[in-house]
């Protein structure tokens, strides 16, 4: 049997999922995760096995300095692909997907938070609907999440509603199912940390393509967790930003031109009651201040959409 590909036939209500090739690659991002590794591993497997599907599991072991790579190797159903050093969760992912053999591509964490047993389910939505992506969102009756980051993903998720005018359920989940041809379209924007995950969400949202969300349970990890909360949410917030920027300048330079504009005419107003004068030089100041912001966004829209145009979804 090749030890990268698996075909176990006992699943007839699986035989729709069967498409482009048959397959599914599974990246299992890993980073000093040798108490989760070997549960993770055997899980995947397992269901998929029992799916019926052709599938590859591809360990991304970046740079792991415990014993997580000989466990992944030990284990022997695996393709494990090891980084010199550690470059981060996104450039892990991002080595998974260029060795990925087949088009359909699911993520999962290898701490054991996520529950893989509903990967058939992302799957299944993923055909059924004709998605671009299927999200599994952490907002099942058992989620345990830690009471830290929950303000940081609340900030986060607001901040992602302005930039693409949907309501996310959860933007940075770690387990997911898309298409590897779409995301070699972003794949230079993709960033190298723990950000990609929700990069990834806001490109394809912003671009017009379909995104599913499907709730699913979130248990604590095991080992000991990367995530720094107070510099993870600052990145996270700066990382909105750049790609409301990137996708749409024009939701954050007109209400700052905007803002900018009517600043101009209270303060005019505000000169006139105080000292019975216009102040006519700072209000103009202002007033020119928001039209050259706002012709920035508009600029800066119009570039944007003549650069970005290869990344809309054909019809």
């Amino acid at each position: 049997m090749d030890d990268q590909y698996y075909q176990v036939k006992n699943s007839e209500d699986r035989e729709a999922l069967r498409f482009h090739g048959g397959g599914l690659s599974v990246i299992v991002p890993a980073y000093n995760e040798e108490h989760g590794i070997g549960l993770v591993l055997d899980q995947v497997f397992q269901v998929l096995s029992e799916s019926g599907l052709q599938f590859e599991i591809i360990i991304v072991d970046d740079g792991s300095q415990d014993q997580t790579a000989t466990i992944a190797n030990e284990i022997g159903f695996a393709r494990v692909i090891r980084h010199g050093f550690n470059r981060g969760y996104g450039a892990a992912i991002k080595t998974g997907i260029r060795q990925a053999q087949n088009e359909l591509i699911c993520i999962t964490d290898a701490d054991g938070t996520y529950p893989n047993e509903r990967i058939p389910d992302l799957l299944a939505a993923i055909v059924d609907g004709e998605y671009d992506m299927v999200v599994g969102a952490r907002v099942g009756k058992n989620v345990s999440i830690p009471l830290l980051r929950r303000p940081a993903k609340w900030m986060i998720a607001k901040l992602a509603y302005i930039v693409t005018g949907e309501v996310i359920p959860d933007i940075n989940s770690g387990l997911r199912v898309f298409k590897r041809s779409v995301a070699m379209r972003f794949f230079n924007l993709l960033p190298d940390g723990f950000s990609l995950t929700t990069t990834f969400t806001l490109g394809l949202l912003v671009n017009g393509y379909s995104i599913e969300y499907l709730p699913i349970e979130y248990f604590p990890r095991l080992g000991k967790s990367k995530i720094r909360p107070i510099q993870d949410t600052l990145n996270f917030i700066q990382l909105v930003l750049r790609i409301a920027l990137y996708f749409s300048p024009l939701k954050i330079f007109l209400p700052i031109g905007g803002f900018l504009f009517i600043l101009g005419i209270l303060w005019g107003w505000i000169s006139w009651y105080l000292f019975g004068r216009v102040a006519d030089a700072s209000m103009m100041a202002i007033i020119m201040a928001s039209i050259q912001v706002s012709v920035v966004g508009l600029l800066a829209d119009l570039i944007n959409h003549r650069l970005a145009g290869y990344q809309k979804p054909e019809d």
